[in-house]
C-alpha cells in the first residue's frame, strides 16, 4: 500500500452530521501540495533561453537540463549554500568553462590514413596555428582566388605555409573561413 493514501473512505455519501461535504484525505492532500509543480516550472524556465525554433527532441531535452539543474541548486541550498537560482547558474557555467578550457590542453589522437580535405581544412583554421603572417615572396598564384575560378598573381604570401595569398580580403578569408 502506497505510504500517500490516507485511511478509506466511509461507506455512504461525503457528508457529515450537518449534511456539509467533506473532503477526503488525499483530496486535502492535493490540494496542500498542487502548487510545487508550478513553483518547479516557475524557478526553472525563470532563466532559459527562448528556444522556439527547435525541434521537440532538443526542447525536451533543455527542459530536463533545466530541471537537472533547477534540482541541484535545491540540493545545494538544503544543505546550507547561500546561492540565488542566478548565481547558481552563473557559477555553473563559470566551473563547465574552465573544465572545458582545460580538457584542450590535451593532446588530440594521431589519424591513421591519408587526411581527407575536410580535415585539411580544420587544420588551417584552428587556433593554435597564430604564426601565419603575410610576408613578399616573387609572383605567386592566389591559392584561394584560385579556388574561386579566377587567376590572379600577388607578390605577398603566408610566410608559414609558403602559400600565395592576396592581402585583402584572400588572407583573412584563407583563415577564417571553411568553404573558399
Amino acid at each position: 500500500m502506497p505510504t500517500n493514501m490516507g485511511p478509506p473512505p466511509a461507506e455512504g455519501n461525503f457528508c457529515d452530521n450537518s449534511n456539509c461535504p467533506v473532503k477526503s484525505h488525499i483530496v486535502e492532500q492535493y490540494n496542500q501540495h498542487m502548487g510545487f509543480v508550478d513553483i518547479s516550472d516557475r524557478t526553472a524556465n525563470s532563466y532559459s533561453m527562448d528556444r522556439s525554433n527547435l525541434k521537440w527532441t532538443t526542447k525536451l531535452f533543455f527542459h530536463h537540463l533545466d530541471l537537472t539543474v533547477l534540482n541541484s541548486w535545491i540540493q545545494l541550498s538544503s544543505c546550507g549554500a547561500q546561492y540565488t537560482h542566478r548565481d547558481f547558474r552563473l557559477l555553473l557555467v563559470r566551473n563547465l568553462i574552465e573544465e572545458a578550457g582545460k580538457s584542450q590542453d590535451c593532446p588530440t589522437p594521431s589519424l591513421i590514413g591519408r587526411p581527407s580535405a575536410a580535415a585539411a581544412n580544420i587544420v588551417r583554421l584552428e587556433s593554435r596555428h597564430k604564426q601565419h603572417w603575410p610576408g613578399k615572396s616573387s609572383q605567386l598564384h592566389c591559392h584561394v582566388c584560385s579556388c574561386r575560378g579566377h587567376r590572379k598573381t600577388t607578390v605577398y604570401k603566408c610566410a608559414k605555409c609558403d602559400i600565395g595569398l592576396c592581402m585583402m580580403p584572400c588572407f583573412v578569408d584563407y583563415r577564417t573561413k571553411v568553404n573558399l
